[in-house]
């Protein structure tokens, strides 16, 4: 999984890669992240966990659903994309679908990039949002790591969610947004000890087996019974 330092550093090319929203976003992600590889408890309170305030979680499944997975991932992160398009069909499948689980899915973006796919995807809004982020993962290769500036690719990728260049550059430069992203960012490294994506909590309890659907049925299975 990738994981981070306490003083959070970032590719200040792909910063500049992004311009207007790489700038604000290079501001937010040097603020200093208290949470280090290996520290943070392997349980929390499920009220506080639960406490999300500043943007709507982004929920797949039964909201009476026995057991509440919450995953913090990055749009640039591979561990994150290999969870979202190899692991998570068949979790939908087998526990999602059935009613058994919800899964609520929280940004916790890694550097720029990430943020500026976080706020399209919070842009997109409503039933599009989950679709988008799916979208963002299946082409991360297009636009995460290429040294070339990503902004033509992801107007491609949001244009297919309806965006036009002026809703796009809009959402882009939204500082306020930024902001709410990085406070569940924030609290989650330094109230929950998050610090690698992507990172599990199911039912309050730190996914310490590895996110394969062996390691979520190992986890899931006894606390459905």
């Amino acid at each position: 999984m990738k994981t981070f330092l306490n003083l959070f550093r970032i590719d200040r090319r792909a910063a500049l890669a992004l311009g207007g929203v790489g700038a604000i976003a290079l501001a937010a992600a040097t603020q200093p992240l208290l949470a280090r590889p290996g520290d943070g408890p392997t349980e929390v309170a499920v009220e506080a966990l639960m406490n999300q305030p500043e943007l709507p979680d982004l929920v797949m499944g039964n909201p009476d659903a026995k057991v509440t997975i919450v995953e913090y991932a990055s749009m640039t992160c591979g561990h994150c994309k290999q969870f979202h398009t190899k692991v998570l069909p068949e979790l939908k499948t087998k526990y999602i679908d059935t009613g058994k689980v919800r899964l609520v899915f929280r940004e916790f973006p890694l550097d720029p990039r990430a943020f500026a796919a976080s706020m399209l995807a919070r842009c997109a809004g409503g039933e599009k949002t989950l679709p988008m982020i799916s979208a963002l993962f299946e082409t991360q290769a297009d636009w995460a790591y290429v040294k070339e500036n990503p902004t033509p690719k992801l107007f491609e990728i949001a244009k297919q969610a309806g965006f036009t260049q002026e809703s796009f550059d809009k959402c882009l430069t939204d500082q306020a947004l930024l902001d709410k992203l990085t406070a569940i960012r924030t609290r989650a490294a330094e109230t929950f000890g998050v610090n690698a994506t992507p990172s599990f909590y199911i039912n309050g309890k730190k996914l310490t087996e590895p996110p394969t659907i062996e390691g979520f049925d190992k986890t899931l299975e006894p606390l459905l019974k």
